[in-house]
């Protein structure tokens, strides 16, 4: 790709070079040809040496010449000025013979046009001068008559001045038609590394092209889509743990309640003379854990419900304060068969909101489940209500052993439990924050986990007001 665009570039600006080279011949001949339109229309052509001199200077004319902002001057032999008329450049009366040489040596690089015409008979000289208009500073001028030796040196130089010149400007458009491509090719080529680090895989990726040009926005809409791809990957390799993790929690959570069912049913169908009252507790722990296995298959199904696109609640308008007194009602005989104390703080005002009472009192019952599964006897459970910028926060607090640091961010996935040792006898399914929280979502609300430094924990629900 940069062997292409500098190349590229080299062609364009070789195209102007001789472009230019052509331009400038085009410029000289047009000059000369305007030179050609224009030189009978100026002073100084219109009114030359030639024209006015007389063989004694007393009868020349110079009224035309210094109307027209000209001069004239006549030098005798003795390089006397014995007359002046209009427009002096000599500034003196009297001049030595070389002031006078050095006179005509410097009169073209003068702002002034000299004509100088000697007059033989009169042995005098004759000076017309005007401001000069305009002076190109080249010219060239070819004499036949000149040696073939000074010819050919003259030629040799002249023809080796342009051939440098003309290598010069060749070098330098090189070198600026490569400083040019440079000038994009490195940043395309910085682009182009990052897009291939992209495409293998690397999202991390980014490009710092410290430039202020358009390629600095290309820069920062490439660096915003390497960072959104590389979110997007990060997002779908923890969906993908995620997966696995919860295909091996479901399958542990059920192999165990199944192979317990399994090996005590065969084991009382290989010992029929087993005692009844033995009999019996087999039964029943038959019966607990396949109670178990379908309880965690119901939420479950619960849990894929509320993931379904298909999902929506029947929310009524509802006194939230009434309806979360009956709720704390229905709680207090679980709280005191566990040992719990319990603390109700409910306002007596009526705070409304749109709640599809059956799956709001999920979240209640859930997160009661939870704090008298995990916690000893003896452990206080407060609930609280306030009303704030149409919102109603709900506070579930108790001062038992409180969550783990290390999963408390993760509290709410399925299959995260306080008890890392899935002990079916203190621990739960795993899927009821995940429901609790699901079924918030779904009331335009929110169900979050306050740190309280080991001492408890406090469950925050956010509901809006109407």
């Amino acid at each position: 790709m940069k062997r292409k665009l500098s190349n590229q570039f080299l062609t364009n600006y070789l195209t102007v070079f001789l472009l230019t080279i052509l331009a400038t011949a085009l410029a000289f001949v047009m000059l000369s040809f305007a030179n050609g339109l224009i030189s009978n229309t100026l002073a100084k052509n219109r009114y030359p040496a030639s024209a006015i001199i007389k063989e004694d200077y007393t009868q020349i004319d110079s009224s035309e010449v210094v109307k027209n902002g000209g001069g004239v001057q006549v030098v005798d032999k003795a390089y006397r000025v014995v007359y002046s008329s209009g427009l002096d450049t000599i500034g003196k009366s009297q001049l030595n013979a070389e002031e006078f040489t050095d006179f005509m040596v410097e009169s073209r690089e003068k702002p002034y046009n000299y004509d100088i015409l000697y007059q033989p008979k009169g042995e005098f000289w004759l000076i017309v001068t005007f401001p000069t208009s305009i002076r190109l500073g080249f010219s060239l001028v070819y004499n036949k008559g000149a040696t073939s030796g000074d010819l050919a040196l003259v030629s040799g130089v002249l023809a080796t001045v342009t051939l440098i010149y003309l290598l010069l400007l060749a070098l330098f458009t090189f070198v600026y038609s490569r400083i040019t491509a440079a000038a994009i090719t490195v940043p395309l080529r910085k682009l182009s590394e990052g897009t291939r680090l992209l495409r293998e895989g690397d999202y991390s990726a980014r490009v710092d092209l410290r430039l202020k040009n358009e390629f600095a926005k290309l820069q920062n809409t490439f660096n915003d889509m390497a960072a959104r791809i590389e979110h997007e990957m990060s997002l779908r390799k923890k969906s993908e743990n995620d997966r696995k993790r919860l295909i091996l929690d479901i399958s542990h959570d059920l192999k165990n309640p199944l192979s317990s069912i399994q090996g005590y049913a065969e084991f009382c169908m290989k010992k029929p003379e087993l005692p009844e009252r033995e009999r019996e507790e087999y039964l029943q722990i038959i019966l607990q854990n396949s109670q178990r296995a379908n309880m965690l298959l119901s939420e479950l199904f619960e849990l894929s419900q509320m993931d379904s696109p298909e999902f929506s609640i029947k929310p009524v308008k509802t006194d939230l304060c009434e309806y979360l007194r009956q709720m704390c009602g229905e709680l207090v005989p679980q709280l005191e068969r566990a040992g719990f104390e319990y603390e109700f703080n409910i306002p007596e005002n009526s705070i409304f909101a749109m709640l599809d009472t059956n799956r709001f009192s999920r979240i209640i019952q859930n997160l009661a489940d939870n704090a008298v599964r995990y916690n000893p006897q003896g452990t206080t459970v407060s609930v609280s209500m306030t009303e704030q910028n149409n919102q109603a926060i709900i506070r579930f607090v108790d001062d038992g052993y409180g969550i783990p640091a290390h999963i408390a961010e993760d509290i709410f996935k399925p299959f995260v439990r306080a008890d890392d040792s899935r002990n079916f006898k203190t621990g739960g399914s795993g899927l009821g924050l995940s429901i609790a929280k699901k079924i918030t979502e779904a009331h335009g609300g929110d169900l979050t986990l306050r740190s309280n430094h080991n001492k408890g924990s406090i469950f925050i629900i956010t509901i809006p007001t109407i």
